[in-house]
C-alpha cells in the first residue's frame, strides 16, 4: 500500500511540474506576443508618417523619383509582411530607403529648411528611437522564452505542449552599418 502512495506522490509532483512549466511558458509566450504587438504599433505609426514625408520631399526633389518609389515600395512591402522574420526583413529595407530619402535633404537646402520636413523628420527620428527600444524589449522577451523552453523541467514538456523556438527581431544586413563607427568630417 505504501508503494502505491509513493507512486501516486511522484505522479502528483510530475503533474505539478508540468502545470507549472506550462503556465510559465504560456506567460513567456504571451510576453513575446505583447512585445511584438508593441513593435507593430510603432511600425504602423512610421508607415502612416511616410506618405507625408514623401509628399514633402516630392515638392522639392521631384526628379529623385527612384528614391521616392523605393520608399513607397518598401513601405508597402513592410505593411504586408507577416511574422517576425518577414517583418524584420521588410522593415530593414524600409529603414534603408528612408535613410536615402532623409539624405536627400542634404542636397536640397530648401527642403532641409522646410518646417514641415523638419517636423516630419523629427517625428521619424523619435519613432525610430521608440522602435529600437521596442526591438530590445522584444528580443529580451524572446531570449527569456527560448531559454525557458530549453531549461529543465520545462524542456521535458515544451515540445509536447507545442512551444517552439522564436526568432529575434534582427537587424539583418544593416547590422554592419549599425556597428560601424560613424565618421565625422568638418
Amino acid at each position: 500500500m505504501s508503494t502505491g502512495w509513493i507512486v501516486l506522490g511522484v505522479i502528483v509532483v510530475l503533474v505539478l511540474f508540468a502545470f507549472g512549466a506550462y503556465n510559465r511558458l504560456v506567460a513567456l509566450s504571451q510576453r513575446v506576443s505583447q512585445a511584438f504587438a508593441d513593435i507593430d504599433v510603432q511600425l504602423k505609426q512610421r508607415h502612416d508618417l511616410i506618405p507625408n514625408l514623401v509628399e514633402t520631399v516630392k515638392g522639392y526633389a521631384a526628379h529623385e523619383r527612384g528614391t521616392l518609389d523605393d520608399v513607397i515600395k518598401a513601405r508597402n512591402s513592410a505593411m504586408s509582411a507577416q511574422g517576425s522574420a518577414q517583418v524584420s526583413a521588410a522593415e530593414n529595407q524600409l529603414s534603408g530607403a528612408l535613410g536615402r530619402l532623409i539624405a536627400l535633404s542634404e542636397a536640397y537646402p530648401d527642403l532641409k529648411a522646410n518646417a514641415n520636413f523638419q517636423q516630419l523628420a523629427s517625428e521619424l527620428s523619435d519613432l525610430e528611437n521608440k522602435i529600437a527600444a521596442s526591438r530590445r524589449f522584444f528580443n529580451n522577451a524572446v531570449q527569456e522564452y527560448n531559454t525557458g523552453i530549453q531549461q529543465m523541467p520545462a524542456a521535458l514538456f515544451a515540445g509536447m505542449f507545442g512551444f517552439t523556438r522564436k526568432d529575434f527581431f534582427d537587424l539583418g544586413a544593416s547590422r554592419t552599418e549599425v556597428e560601424a563607427t560613424p565618421q565625422v568630417k568638418f
